[in-house]
């Protein structure tokens, strides 16, 4: 992956500054109330995941640092950022290389706490594509993941730890069978999916769908279609019978939209931008894991003109 410089001296200078009482800060880090077990997730999804565990548990709070819409490519952390991470008990990470930034965040913040890396367990495919938790079946696991390593910090709440991510993967056992019995409805051939980047291997792998192609040839959001990949890409929706392109909801839709009127077919965008490295603001159809696949599954048989069932009344 392109890896975004770290900008370390500057954040490290005014975090000094910070816990020295010399300075203010605010933005940033997405926390809950205060407790005993301080908890810092990286990204969105790992952070809906801990949430979902924690639940209404006292003494823990949980602090996000990636916020809706942005990209955990392209994130650097924030000084408020810093501070929550030097001051946690926990960290929560999805693992495979996706948090480039951590190695330096760790060093500027002084953590020095357990971390938790969700990606356990998890069969990586060929090439190290982080994009894990597409396949409800990993955020199932990443859930459990995370329910043992908080308890193994704080034993005394292991139980309604587990509790809650029992009933949370049942949820998610759910929503993968609301996806499987739509998209086992669409004849295979039809199953056919571009996107703005290859964040989606996990998901085509799991409900048998077959992955076309991304604009931006790389599992990092960042990176840059050369010409010869667009020409190609556009030949490959010609030739498979593609019916619709979809931008994410944390890039820019313009080469989508460019791709799309190139082959002449369909681009979802906008609200309807399918939600991937990042989950969406509160309120949005993405702000919950379950939320984001079922707004991604909803669009994905839309473009190939089947009508998704009735959402289950717990998933909504």
């Amino acid at each position: 992956m392109l890896r975004k410089p770290f900008v370390l001296p500057a954040l490290a200078a005014a975090f000094v500054l910070i816990l020295a009482g010399c300075a203010p800060f605010g933005g940033g880090a997405e926390s809950g109330a205060a407790g005993d077990l301080k908890v810092v997730a990286t990204t969105t999804q790992v952070g809906d995941f801990t949430r979902r565990v924690v639940g209404d548990t006292a003494g823990v709070s949980v602090t996000q640092l990636i916020q809706p819409n942005q990209s955990a490519h392209s994130y650097d952390p924030s000084v408020a950022d810093l501070t929550a991470l030097g001051e946690a008990d926990v960290l929560v990470i999805n693992g495979v290389g996706l948090e480039e930034w951590l190695t330096d965040a760790i060093s500027a913040s002084g953590f020095d706490g357990a971390t938790i890396s969700a990606d356990t367990g998890i069969d990586i495919l060929e090439g190290g594509n982080p994009h894990i938790w597409t396949d409800v079946s990993n955020a199932e696991a990443m859930t459990r993941t995370i329910a043992a390593g908080l308890s193994d910090a704080q034993p005394n709440l292991a139980a309604d730890f587990e509790a809650n991510a029992a009933a949370y993967s049942g949820k998610l056992a759910e929503l993968a069978d609301w996806i499987t019995s739509n998209v086992d409805a669409v004849p295979a051939d039809q199953r056919l999916l571009v996107s703005n980047h290859d964040a989606f291997s996990y998901f085509t792998a799991a409900y048998d769908i077959t992955y076309v192609g991304s604009i931006i040839p790389s599992f990092d959001d960042n990176a840059e279609p050369s010409a010869a990949k667009i020409d190609k890409l556009v030949a490959d929706i010609k030739a498979t019978g593609v019916k619709a392109v979809f931008s994410e909801a944390s890039i820019s839709p313009k080469a989508a939209d460019t791709i799309a009127r190139e082959a002449g077919v369909a681009v979802y965008s906008g609200q309807d931008a399918l939600y991937s490295d990042s989950l969406g603001a509160k309120g949005s159809d993405g702000a919950t894991y379950i939320g984001a696949q079922v707004h991604n599954v909803t669009l994905i048989l839309e473009s190939w003109g089947a009508t998704p069932t009735a959402v289950p009344a717990d998933l909504r």
